[in-house]
């Protein structure tokens, strides 16, 4: 990827579903599921980028059983991974269901289309039929957490299938339904959730109510959040208002920072878990875009390191401090722009995902990759 270009790669089928292989830290791999409408033709893709070629390798496995809205891989195991996927039932009815899945051993890749092996079905149907999303804890892959309806389930990957550990349950007037929620990478035992445009954070250890909350935190839906891997109470959060905020759990009543890049929906954002710095939100206006967080960042000035090579200085010849605000904006996609993961391998590669099924492959540009280094 000389000059920073995008690689592209085409899928067949529309696709809202990325995921970072995470537990893959050597290869910059990444999963990415469609929504073909006939159910049996619907596929997982994984797509391998070679940093010495340039180019990306791809194998497609089956995924005979529903359109995937969501996946993501074991943080733990780089063969399983989980999909929440729509299937068609026997009444002929449409249900949200989940399961995870594991890859078939693997010497090199091919042309075929190659079958997954069904590891385990989570059975959401008795807490509601509108799952959202199942997600892993962040580093133990016998953990998972699947959001459905005004509820979320704990759920224990035993030997005798997936056991139900605790529920945690929304009330409230008019139904609220959840339409999120991700665990806390720093406080293990706290999950938080959106719903419209509230965030509440939950301690598993507790049989109550949320521990804390964030009300009318945008004007409208909130689509997503995500953590700061390095500032323990910081959280991200971006909506159908076209903010990206930033929050400090402990004074929820004013974002410390909030930012409108784009113009229409942000379906995702990311913080970068190695360089706080960055951040990266993905739209309904067909954009990605990079910015930088440095003034709330866990290094807001850098490395105070002097080393002759040709970065930005500032005035006086030293560093210059990299400021808030757009450092790039890519526009490879045509379509909404339904999820945006930075690589676990490489913390300066990043991958975007347009429902049109077009994957798209980027890189930080490296004047700031070298203000941020050097």
């Amino acid at each position: 990827m000389e000059n920073d270009n995008p690689v592209i790669y085409g899928l067949e089928f529309q696709s809202r579903a990325l995921s970072a292989q995470t537990a893959e830290v050597d290869k910059v791999r990444f999963l990415v599921g469609t929504q073909s409408l006939k159910f049996s033709n619907n596929q997982v893709h994984l797509v391998e980028f070679n940093e010495e070629t340039g180019n990306l390798k791809t194998q497609i496995f089956q995924h005979p059983i529903g359109e995937i809205w969501s996946l993501q891989a074991s943080p733990t195991e780089t063969d399983v991974f989980v999909t929440c996927y729509n299937s068609l039932s026997e009444d002929g009815t449409c249900k949200m269901k989940g399961a995870i899945w594991k890859f078939p051993e693997m010497e090199e890749y091919t042309n075929d289309i190659l079958q997954l092996t069904k590891l385990a079905d989570i059975d959401t149907t008795p807490y509601g039929t509108d799952l959202k999303t199942i997600v892993y804890h962040p580093a133990d892959s016998k953990k998972l957490i699947s959001v459905v309806d005004n509820n979320f389930v704990l759920w224990d990957l035993t030997n005798d299938g997936p056991q139900v550990v605790t529920t945690r349950t929304l009330a409230g007037k008019g139904q609220p339904r959840f339409t999120n929620g991700k665990w806390n990478p720093i406080a293990a035992n706290q999950f938080v959730t959106l719903n419209e445009n509230n965030v509440r954070g939950w301690d598993l250890r507790s049989p109550a109510n949320a521990t804390w909350s964030i009300l009318s935190a945008h004007s409208q839906i909130i689509r997503d959040l995500d953590f700061n891997a390095n500032r323990q109470y910081f959280l991200s959060t971006c909506g159908d208002d076209g903010y990206m905020k930033f929050w400090d759990v402990r004074q929820p009543t004013e974002p410390v920072l909030s930012r409108m890049e784009h113009s229409h929906w942000v379906w995702n954002i990311r913080i970068n878990r190695f360089h706080d710095q960055l951040v990266l939100t993905s739209s309904s206006d067909s954009r990605v875009i990079l910015s930088s967080v440095a003034s709330i960042s866990s290094d807001p000035f850098g490395h105070l390191t002097s080393i002759e090579e040709e970065f930005p200085r500032d005035e006086s010849g030293g560093k210059k401090r990299l400021e808030d605000g757009v450092i790039g904006r890519y526009e490879e996609h045509e379509d909404s722009v339904y999820a945006v993961e930075w690589s676990s391998a490489d913390a300066w590669t990043f991958a975007s995902l347009s429902y049109d099924g077009r994957f798209v492959l980027n890189k930080v540009p490296r004047k700031y990759k070298y203000q941020i280094l050097l």
